[in-house]
């Protein structure tokens, strides 16, 4: 039996889980989310705890059983809590602006880019060289902050560009002396 899917989720209080033939919307202080259930898979809600069950033991249903535990987990805590994200811009003159609900970038280019904020998903700027990205569903928050790095990844050479937080980012060296 799959280990992570066999795992039960506790509620925590003021979180409603609503099982509908193969959707599943969990209800919360911050919002609403709907997951869509394979049907080899069975949700059920009891007493504050939810547990899921397969219907039999192929190898696929296996997986979608742990990953279906993982996703319902991860609705639960996005209604109660919520998921952030930090980025952080390294380099001289790379900053980050908050413009209305988007963020405009100046790193390095020779005009600002303009990244909007998808639907769900709110951008703070604490500091021109830190940008949080805030909301409740784990995924969107993931392809936002991934889209923010994108415009400008850290490189090798100098460290320049905009990294996660917690990113380690492997240093190179550079040419060492050449002679002619």
């Amino acid at each position: 039996m799959s280990r992570i899917g066999k795992a039960p989720i506790s509620l925590p209080s003021g979180v409603e889980v609503k099982v509908s033939g193969t959707n599943v919307e969990a209800k919360g202080a911050k919002g609403t989310l709907n997951q869509y259930i394979d049907p080899t898979i069975s949700v059920s809600v009891d007493d504050g705890i939810v547990s899921l069950s397969r219907a039999n033991d192929e190898r696929g249903t296996k997986a979608l059983h742990g990953l279906y535990r993982s996703l319902i987990s991860n609705m639960v805590i996005g209604v109660s809590e919520g998921y952030s994200k930090e980025l952080t811009a390294v380099g001289v003159g790379y900053r980050a602006a908050l413009k209305g609900k988007d963020i405009e970038l100046q790193v390095g280019f020779s005009h600002p880019v303009n990244i909007i904020a998808p639907d769900g998903i709110t951008f703070e700027v604490p500091e021109p060289t830190k940008i949080i990205v805030i909301g409740i569903d784990k995924q969107k928050v993931g392809q936002a902050a991934a889209n923010i790095r994108s415009v400008r990844p850290p490189e090798p050479y100098k460290g320049k560009g905009i990294r996660y937080k917690d990113e380690h980012v492997r240093r190179k060296a550079g040419k060492a002396g050449v002679s002619g």
